[in-house]
């Protein structure tokens, strides 16, 4: 099944680049899902017509094996993961695993970055490259992300036109093709402002020489014609390095939950961080409460007078 194994590492490949998944936990997903596509396989049955009923019916055959909880509830969420990307993708017009439930897993909580490690990852963007585009492009990525919240398939291929005329606001085209509007820091629009000056006089110099501009903000000599996924987390690694914030901690995703993390902290509607991160479920943003939850037990453990040692 060519196809089927073409999108199961798709799928790998944008999990490892936007959640910064373990290789482990790759390896896990991968074999998960070659098993649901020998499963398929052995049925004849075809991944883009698939329904409700024959995922359940992988897992019933899954708990007929004997296989643990924490393996079938981990094949569901590998195979939910596969579904979702699909649909993002517009492989499938529709996601027949989203109400499925299976064995209950431990939430654990998002990654996230105190407000002093983001000012200190701005900070080394600045400075961070081989030269003065690569700094202002880093920087500009790194403002935009912080400021919006994007997802890092949404900043890597922003449309160029959405950024002229120094915006106050970004329309970003999210999951399932659905727009929004996300608001721009005055750090921000001073980076894009910087970037897009340089990016026009390059584009103005190719067409001088016969080349087509690009119609992206980060444009590169990609297949994709933007800045990958994989070559921004790259980058966010350096940034990180730069700036003295261990690079394990530091990936595109864990700033957009210190976005919302950070908005929440300092009392943002929950709805309206909802609106912002582009969720269709306010479940969804509502685990920026618990991270909340979680510092504020941390601080009273540490500071507190009666939960101190003696």
């Amino acid at each position: 099944m060519p196809m089927m194994q073409r999108r199961i590492s798709a799928f790998l490949e944008a999990q490892a680049a936007e959640l910064d998944a373990a290789p482990n936990t790759l390896a896990a997903y991968g074999r998960d899902l070659m098993d649901f596509s020998d499963w398929l396989q052995k049925r004849d049955l075809d991944f883009d017509t698939l329904g409700r009923a024959d995922v359940e019916a992988y897992l019933i055959h899954c708990n007929a094996q004997g296989l643990a909880d924490s393996t079938r509830a981990r094949r569901l969420s590998s195979i939910k993961g596969l579904f979702r990307f699909a649909f993002e993708e517009g492989w499938r017009k529709e996601n027949p695993a989203i109400q499925i439930n299976g064995p209950g897993r431990r939430k654990t909580l998002p990654k996230t970055l105190s407000e002093e490690e983001v000012e200190r990852l701005l900070t080394a963007a600045r400075s961070t490259g081989r030269n003065k585009a690569d700094r202002l492009r880093n920087t500009c990525l790194m403002e935009l992300l912080y400021a919006t919240g994007m997802r890092v398939s949404e900043l890597v291929a922003l449309p160029v036109n959405a950024a002229r005329g120094d915006p106050r606001m970004l329309l970003v085209c999210g999951k399932g093709g659905k727009e929004r509007m996300v608001p721009l820091s005055p750090p921000s629009r001073q980076a894009l402002s910087a970037w897009l000056d340089l990016r026009d006089r390059r584009a103005d110099s190719d067409r001088a020489r016969g080349k087509p501009e690009s119609a992206f903000l980060f444009p590169s000599h990609g297949k994709s014609g933007h800045l990958t996924r994989h070559r921004f987390y790259a980058l966010v690694k350096e940034i990180a390095l730069a700036a003295g914030v261990a690079p394990d901690r530091v990936t595109p995703h864990a700033l957009r939950h210190a976005f919302a993390t950070h908005l929440l902290a300092n009392g943002a509607d929950l709805r309206a961080i909802q609106t912002l991160l582009g969720h269709a479920d306010i479940s969804t943003t509502e685990i920026y409460t618990h991270v909340l939850d979680a510092r504020l037990k941390d601080l009273v453990l540490r500071h507190h007078p009666l939960a101190r040692d003696e």
